[in-house]
């Protein structure tokens, strides 16, 4: 797939993860088609230094894949008893004390966390595979628009390990506990037309208007005033975990802050 934003100059550009930002709008993009963009370390550092570098102007996240995958999933040297050179090998991990893995595993999530913050929106652009670890960074963000050659899966369990890398809790909160499962502890392949009846995909688009349908997106996300979508989806995230009347109350705070704002009178 091409580039939609080639003409701009990277912010960041390594280690498979290019970064432009046009004024309010910034693509990740995930530039290792050749290996269908497989995830490592090093493409985590990358795609966590990506949100460290975004600006303030900043309002909306595009991320998308080079190539006719998103990610299929882990670089399957990460598989191998030699792994990759510089990195930690499973075997590597599975030496050290309980602290150790936590540790490492938790830096291996910040590139997976970042998608959600509540000054920003982002959107997933996903097409072909999405698998394991690809599927989790789809997952990362607030809203996916999948090309009708989608195929997620979530491989981890067949390989006898858990997904770690932040998926499970948005997961469960799109489709719901047993078919979360389900998913998981088959490793299926998930199509287009499911992810969407599901709850996994906003849109399923034709591939060729994927790039489009993402633009299209988020340019609606930009017309709106950003101080009222911050709040909007802080308002969001949080009612899962409120009762019904903590949300209420979440409700009129928040709208006391946007009336003093739009009064002249905010703080």
């Amino acid at each position: 797939m091409a580039s939609p934003d080639q003409d701009l100059v990277p912010a960041l550009d390594k280690d498979g993860v290019r970064l432009t930002v046009d004024d309010t709008l910034a693509t990740v993009t995930l530039t290792h088609p050749a290996k269908r963009n497989a995830q490592s370390p090093a493409m985590w550092r990358a795609l966590a230094e990506a949100g460290r570098l975004l600006p303030g102007s900043v309002r909306v996240v595009v991320l998308r894949g080079e190539g006719k995958s998103f990610s299929a999933g882990l670089d399957r040297r990460m598989f191998t008893p030699e792994g990759i050179e510089g990195e930690p090998t499973f075997i590597d991990l599975a030496r050290r004390d309980d602290a150790g893995i936590d540790a490492i595993i938790a830096e291996y999530q910040e590139a997976f966390t970042w998608w959600r913050r509540t000054d920003l929106v982002s959107i997933a652009a996903v097409q072909g595979h999405a698998i394991g670890a690809g599927f989790q960074l789809a997952l990362g963000c607030d809203l996916r628009i999948v090309a009708d050659d989608v195929q997620f899966a979530m491989r981890e369990t067949s390989l006898g390990l858990v997904p770690d890398l932040t998926g499970t809790h948005p997961l469960v909160g799109l489709v719901g506990y047993a078919r979360a499962l389900e998913i998981c502890a088959t490793g299926r392949f998930v199509g287009a037309a499911e992810a969407v009846s599901s709850g996994l995909a906003n849109l399923a688009v034709p591939a060729a208007e994927l790039d489009g349908a993402a633009r299209d997106l988020a340019a609606a996300l930009l017309a709106a005033p950003r101080d009222a979508v911050v709040e909007t989806k802080a308002l969001l995230r949080g009612a899962v975990d409120r009762t019904f009347e903590e949300q209420r109350a979440a409700e009129r705070a928040a709208q006391t802050r946007r009336l003093r704002d739009l009064a002249g009178l905010g703080e």
